[in-house]
């Protein structure tokens, strides 16, 4: 590893560096906790997330708390509660979580309840098994004490009337961002958690499910390395086992922004190679290593996310993208 590679990873001297997407290299110094989350209008979630981090909260409690501000928001069309429809007017979801010990639960096709990311994290915690789906999953939610609830909200199912009319479905780039909040936290201790949670692609197929609760792809975390998450067209992140990719290149040297530079030009070069067109495709990705440094990274230009730490409280990112 060269003398450069080895100061942007954080480990000379054990003091870790900011790297974002804004700056290869800074000379910032990271301070826990720390707390990153996809696409901006994830202030709510990044200050909630925060309020138990900062008190000293555990990094786990802090994202499930974070992405249920997103979940129960009527007005965030792409998660949880108000989430658009399949194309037969139901509203699935899919999420996942893991902890600092490298345990995850997730839940998948999920209807009629609103918090996945709290079920999924029961899976995790009362249960053998890592996912749970559809009924199976319902069942097992209701029986821990979850409330059914219709999802559909008004606005979400006249939008669903209206694309009825025409019935076309393709992926559109950043609509509204996208169709997942993923989060990763790093408390007082260096306790590494992450969660995702989605209600999928708008006009998806019934039964259809992405990367957001599928461990590897969507969200992945490694407590000697780091963590990693996904937001974008699902199908391209679990073709190229995206977070936990990039978790793997950050154990190799890399910084959490070349490692999430890394797996999208994985995705581009996949296309290109088939030639397919990835005019209507985008991924983003965020990396927290365990030393506190950050990174993400996109295939086209408007992806974001917001961090939030003391030394640049509630901070927008704008991404680096490769086309």
């Amino acid at each position: 590893m060269d003398r450069r590679k080895f100061l942007k990873t954080g480990l000379l001297g054990g003091v870790p560096f900011l790297t974002n997407g804004c700056d290869s290299i800074d000379t910032i110094k990271i301070s826990k906790p720390i707390v990153i989350a996809t696409w901006h209008t994830s202030d709510d979630a990044n200050e909630a997330a925060w309020d138990v981090l900062e008190s000293g909260g555990y990094a786990l409690d802090a994202v499930e708390a974070g992405v249920k501000v997103e979940e129960a928001d009527p007005n965030n069309m792409t998660v949880g509660y108000g989430g658009r429809p399949d194309r037969e007017g139901n509203v699935t979801l899919d999420a996942c979580i893991m902890d600092e010990k490298g345990d995850c639960g997730a839940v998948v096709f999920l209807k009629d309840i609103m918090h996945p990311i709290s079920v999924a994290r029961k899976v995790m915690e009362e249960t053998p098994h890592i996912m749970l789906a559809g009924e199976g999953a319902k069942q097992f939610a209701l029986e821990q004490g979850f409330e059914a609830q219709n999802l559909l909200t008004p606005k979400a199912e006249q939008a669903w009337q209206k694309w009825l009319k025409t019935s076309e479905y393709k992926p559109v780039v950043n609509i509204e961002n996208h169709d997942t909040i993923g989060m990763l936290a790093l408390d007082k201790e260096g306790r590494l958690s992450g969660a995702c949670t989605t209600s999928g692609a708008a006009w998806k197929m019934h039964g259809r499910v992405g990367d957001s609760p599928i461990i590897g792809a969507g969200l992945f975390i490694d407590p000697e390395v780091g963590a990693a998450c996904a937001t974008g067209l699902g199908e391209e992140v679990v073709k190229t086992a995206g977070s936990a990719l990039i978790v793997e290149l950050m154990r190799q040297g890399s910084t959490p922004e070349e490692a999430c530079k890394e797996a999208a030009q994985r995705i581009v070069d996949r296309n290109k190679r088939e030639n397919r067109s990835l005019k209507n495709t985008q991924v983003g990705y965020i990396a927290l290593n365990k030393n506190g440094a950050y990174g993400a990274y996109g295939i086209q230009k408007g992806f974001n996310c917001r961090v939030y730490n003391t030394e640049v409280g509630n901070q927008r990112i704008d991404a680096k993208h490769l086309i």
